[in-house]
């Protein structure tokens, strides 16, 4: 597939780099502000999840079709049109007077975001050639995300102190439209398609109410108990649904997701590792803020504050994550940053309950390393050695285990501080929740140790013919070469640097 010219990379960069901090600022801000929901649309604590919950379960459960129909109908298209329905909305939530209403628009916004997705990750890896400058463009990727989720957390604070509830939705209002207005300006003109462009109707009903079942599943449990009939009839539902898209897969002659995309090592290993940073990050977001406002009754503005360093380093940390990998390798990478997250979150249990800041700071910084550069490096893992067409398919795939695995995070979190707060506990986020997030960055280590092939600093030269060598799946990206031109100083020399401007 021919790649495309862009005229103006930089902005490209940008753009692409807002919709995606769009995306995470919704993800943060939103949970901040679910107290104050609660207050004013007058509903009890359990209903107000489902504002969590409907977003949940349509960006999980489309984040596949969404990433395909990018493949098939052109990137810049449905991205544009997924940036005008997420802000369309976020228009009518903000507009809600009573929870349905609300959970509607939440559901609505999740359909924008699973189209957004995986077409902003899309565009980065078809706009620029595999090697070192698409891997410092995921660099800043993965930086952006570390920011919108502070920036969320803050803004959020910001908005419920000097306004409501309503304007954390509105937010994103002007930043989405704006951008869908700028997207056929900035971004190039997708190249001609050949061939006959057919969807698997048939795939894509079956895998989007697969996942949407088991995010609703795991999302209930705590809920409405894990023997419910509605946590065991969507469980149910999960497996019938999954068995049955295998199936079709196998036989259709033009599949939502070729199987055999699924034989990479890579990008199984990627996909698994990106569950588990979803299940700690997730489960971290909904403990930490509980324990700052109920235990150390910080406002909400000062919690996000105090979990600001854990964006900053995280942003550091992603943005020079390409030049780290082409020192120690991918592999090393994502080893470290695993054992980074599992050591930070095994201190920041040990630091609940003592309330001493210095202790959450350091459990703060060293999450936010690992999350960040662990979610950089499963990113050019999972997309490494994927042709241009399937690159959507890619990038919904790595972003839908990272929505299976926020559920699972927070059905696991939940469900411990649920028992905590029965039995009288007086940290209301159990310590228990936090240490369980530190197995789930453990055995993300374990995957890397495992499913990533070691390679030597700069990169192996060995290769198979027709393709990278064979288990080294970072090879390819960290050849050890350097860019022209001056080394870049800052975080945006560093994204300009990564499209070659």
């Amino acid at each position: 597939m021919t790649v495309p010219v862009i005229r103006r990379p930089g902005a490209a960069l940008a753009l692409i780099l807002t919709a995606a901090f769009m995306v995470v600022l919704d993800f943060s801000i939103v949970n901040v502000a679910l107290a104050d929901i609660e207050r004013a649309l007058h509903v009890d604590a359990t209903a107000v999840q489902w504002v969590i919950t409907a977003y949940a379960i349509t960006f999980g459960g489309l984040l596949v079709l969404g990433g395909r129909v990018g493949d098939l109908w052109g990137r810049r298209r449905m991205f544009a049109v997924g940036l005008v329905v997420f802000s369309v909305a976020s228009l009518t939530g903000g507009l809600a007077g009573n929870l349905p209403m609300l959970v509607a628009a939440r559901a609505l916004q999740g359909v924008g975001a699973a189209i957004v997705a995986p077409a902003a990750l899309s565009l980065i890896t078809t706009s620029t050639p595999e090697g070192p400058r698409r891997t410092r463009a995921l660099g800043f990727y993965g930086a952006t995300a570390s920011i919108g989720f502070v920036a969320g957390l803050v803004l959020g604070g910001v908005l419920l102190q000097f306004f409501d509830w309503r304007a954390v939705l509105w937010v994103n209002v002007p930043i989405g439209l704006a951008a869908a207005l700028l997207t056929p300006i900035v971004l190039p003109a997708p190249a001609p398609v050949t061939g006959r462009r057919r969807l698997d109707v048939e795939g894509a009903l079956l895998v989007t109410g697969g996942v949407a079942a088991a995010v609703y599943a795991i999302s209930a449990g705590p809920v409405s108990g894990w023997l419910s009939w509605q946590t065991v009839g969507a469980l149910l539902a999960t497996l019938t649904l999954t068995g049955a898209f295998v199936v079709t897969e196998q036989r259709h002659p033009a599949p939502l997701v070729r199987l055999g995309i699924l034989r990479r090592r890579s990008l199984r290993t990627a996909n698994l590792y990106t569950v588990m940073i979803g299940a700690w990050t997730a489960a971290e977001l909904l403990v930490i803020p509980l324990y700052f406002q109920l235990v150390l009754h910080y406002s909400p503005l000062l919690t996000g504050l105090a979990m600001a360093p854990q964006g900053i380093v995280g942003f550091l940390g992603a943005t020079w994550g390409a030049r780290i990998v082409r020192h120690v390798g991918l592999k090393d990478l994502l080893v470290a940053s695993a054992t980074s997250a599992a050591g930070g979150l095994l201190l920041l249990g040990l630091a609940l309950g003592r309330r001493s800041y210095l202790l959450l700071l350091a459990s703060f910084m060293l999450i936010g390393y690992g999350t960040a550069t662990g979610a950089f490096g499963a990113t050019v893992a999972a997309t490494q050695g994927v042709s241009d067409d399937e690159q959507g398919l890619a990038g919904g795939l790595v972003n839908m285990s990272r929505q299976v695995g926020a559920a699972l995070g927070v059905a696991a979190a939940a469900a411990i501080i649920g028992t905590g707060a029965t039995s009288g506990s007086s940290v209301a986020p159990d310590r228990s929740a936090v240490l369980v997030t530190a197995a789930a960055a453990a055995v993300a280590a374990v995957l890397a140790v495992g499913g990533v092939g070691a390679t030597s600093r700069g990169g192996s030269r060995t290769r198979l013919p027709g393709g990278p060598p064979a288990g080294r799946v970072d090879a390819a990206l960290v050849e050890a070469r350097p860019l022209p031109g001056p080394a870049p100083t800052t975080a945006w020399e560093t994204g300009r640097a990564a499209v070659g401007v």
